[in-house]
């Protein structure tokens, strides 16, 4: 099965921390935000993930 995870927004509401780093990359709990959601989908069967970025 596929998912793919949209990855491409600027995050200006979470600016300066998204000033040079991609809001899925920012740590929560020492993880990038994209890891939480990746884990997730393996949990979930998926085993193809397409990650569109736009953004950095």
């Amino acid at each position: 099965m596929k998912a793919a995870i949209l990855a491409a927004g600027k995050g200006e509401r979470l600016e300066p921390l998204t000033d040079y780093k991609p809001k899925v990359m920012l740590p929560i709990c020492n993880k990038p935000l994209i890891e939480y959601q990746i884990e997730l989908l393996r949990k979930n069967g998926i085993d193809e993930i397409a990650v569109v970025v736009g953004y950095l």
